[in-house]
This record gives structure tokens, C-alpha cells and sequence, in this order.
């Protein structure tokens, strides 16, 4: 990666670290503790990019992102984060959906896997992913986090559904 940035935004449930170039974001994910980061003047502009975008989202001003992502991964696991962009905001879906939209239900632990090691956090919506019986279900930035991105989602004007969760 060309002029790779490491930058931070503080959020209401946590920090997230940001990692991009001219070109993409790879990663978005929570972090306990703040490391090195790139002065100011060294990030490019998808990096500035996705923190504004990422405060509108935090802020409720924005439902969808507008970025390029390069998240590293499998061929398998690239396709099953296609599939979670495929959710709309405000709403849910199983792994079980995202296995037979994959052709296969039997994929379905390997989709839950593949959901686990999504690099790019909120921009890919891993935590739109619930059990089947409604349950909240694993998320790698911790279960109160994701129960309070659905909640987030569901406040923003226009949302009315019934039930978050079973």
C-alpha cells in the first residue's frame, strides 16, 4: 500500500481505528487503546473520508456509505461481504439467508466465519447479521456494541419496524 494511514475516531460506543491509502479502506475496527497514528498533513483523502462519513453514520445524517474498500480476505469470504452490503439499513438478515443467497445452506458456518473476520466494520454491516430465532448472534467488536448500531439504526427517522430482536 501506497501512503498507508493509520488514523482514530472516537465514537459513542468506542474508539475505531481507520487504515487506508489514496486508493481504499482496509480496515475499520474497534480498538481498546489508541496506537501511532498518522500526522494529519500524511492521510489521504479516503481516510478522511470515511472518519466524516463514519461521524454522519454516528450522527444519524447518513444511511449509506460512499467509499472504495479493499478488505482483505479469501475469494469466499469477499463474496459473503458483498452479501452483507446487500442489507439495507435499519434491517436484519441470518447467516442462514446469507447461505442460501450463496448458493448453499450448508455454507452456513463458513459464512458465519467469513462474517467474523470482516475487516471493515459498520461500512461492511456485519452487525446486521442475527440468529435465526431473532437473538442477537457473535459480532468481533463485542454484543453491546452491535445491539447498539441496530438500535442506532432503527432511531433514525423513517425506520418503523416492529421488533428489533426476537
Amino acid at each position: 500500500m501506497k501512503n498507508t494511514a493509520i488514523s482514530f475516531l472516537d465514537t459513542p460506543i468506542g474508539k475505531l481505528k481507520i487504515i487506508g491509502d489514496e486508493e481504499a479502506v482496509k480496515l475499520v475496527s474497534f480498538v481498546d487503546d489508541e496506537e501511532e497514528r498518522s500526522t494529519d498533513g500524511a492521510v489521504p483523502i479516503v481516510v478522511r473520508n470515511c472518519k466524516f462519513q463514519l461521524k454522519e453514520y454516528f450522527e444519524g445524517k447518513r444511511k449509506e456509505f460512499d467509499l472504495p474498500l479493499a478488505p482483505d480476505g479469501t475469494e469466499f469470504q469477499k463474496e459473503v461481504w458483498d452479501e452483507l452490503m446487500e442489507i439495507p439499513f435499519g434491517k436484519t438478515s441470518t447467516y442462514a439467508k446469507q447461505a442460501i443467497k450463496l448458493g448453499d445452506l450448508k455454507k452456513i458456518r463458513a459464512v458465519g466465519t467469513a462474517n467474523g473476520k470482516n475487516p471493515i466494520a459498520i461500512i461492511i454491516p456485519c452487525h446486521r447479521i442475527i440468529g435465526t430465532d431473532g437473538s442477537l448472534t457473535g459480532y468481533a467488536g463485542g454484543l453491546h456494541r452491535k445491539e447498539w448500531l441496530l438500535k442506532h439504526e432503527h432511531s433514525i427517522p423513517g425506520f418503523n419496524q416492529l421488533k428489533l430482536f426476537g
